[in-house]
């Protein structure tokens, strides 16, 4: 079993730094999760089938591109998340840390929606799941160490109508999912656990009426939208050397929309 490699501080011959692979890093959450890691001193591979906008924020990271770096996937393709993955892996070395954020959303009735639309959404947001956590976690395992967090959401705890009924199905089956590997990789070091958002304030939301927006934010306990940093800030506490203890749980970024 090889040492678990530093996640701050320049890299050296005898303790390299961590890495981390960030899906849906264009943009978003996705966009600062990779940012919090990598001020936490990780090296930062985000991937996105948005291959110019992941570009952009790796550059925004580091110029230089020794600690950050774009690689253009769609994780609905196994075959292009194997390719994906095996770049990092060149690179870098096997990623210590998972986040696996990439998704997407198609409203509609669970009356109307298309199988062929229901099946493509469940390959991004569920399916990717399986396959970046069965090709990163291997390598975490023999480490003895790693960290894989899994992005769900609200919908998939209670049912969301706005996001549609296959993005909420693909969330509810994020949070088990979770709990299978969590319970699998507990033995060897490595956790895995769920972050939750609810009514983050992302650029999904900027072409929508103001006045909706408003009436949205009052319902929220807080009184506002969430910020793509403060889930960041739980996705990088996670990943931290001291989070061992915590596994196979669900954290709830929502406002108090959803307490328990």
């Amino acid at each position: 079993m090889s040492a678990p490699r530093s996640s701050t501080g320049p890299a050296s011959p005898a303790v390299e730094r961590k890495v981390a692979l960030v899906t849906g890093a264009a943009r978003g959450i996705g966009a600062a999760i990779a940012g919090e890691l990598h001020r936490r001193g990780l090296r930062v591979a985000l991937l996105d089938r948005d291959g110019t906008g992941a570009h952009a924020r790796a550059k925004s990271l580091d110029p230089g591109g020794d600690s950050a770096m774009a690689v253009c996937a769609d994780v609905g393709d196994p075959e292009e998340t194997r390719r994906a993955v095996r770049a990092v892996t060149s690179a870098w070395g096997s990623p210590d840390v998972l986040v696996n954020n990439a998704a997407r959303t198609a409203a509609g009735s669970v009356w109307d929606v298309e199988l062929d639309e229901w099946d493509a959404l469940l390959a991004t947001n569920l399916r990717s799941v399986l396959v970046l956590t069965r090709l990163c976690a291997p390598a975490m395992r023999e480490r003895g160490w790693g960290r894989v967090i899994n992005l769900a959401s609200l919908a998939g705890q209670q049912g969301g109508l706005v996001t549609g009924p296959h993005y909420a199905a693909a969330k509810a089956g994020v949070l088990v999912l979770t709990k299978v590997f969590a319970q699998e990789l507990a033995p060897h070091g490595v956790t895995v656990n769920a972050v939750a958002p609810a009514a983050v304030r992302t650029p999904v939301m900027d072409d929508l009426p103001a006045e909706a927006l408003r009436r949205t934010a009052e319902r929220i306990p807080v009184g506002r939208f969430g910020r793509p940093e403060e889930v960041a800030a739980l996705v990088g506490h996670l990943s931290a050397e001291d989070t061992g203890y915590i596994t196979g749980a669900t954290l709830d970024v929502n406002g108090g929309l959803f307490m328990r």
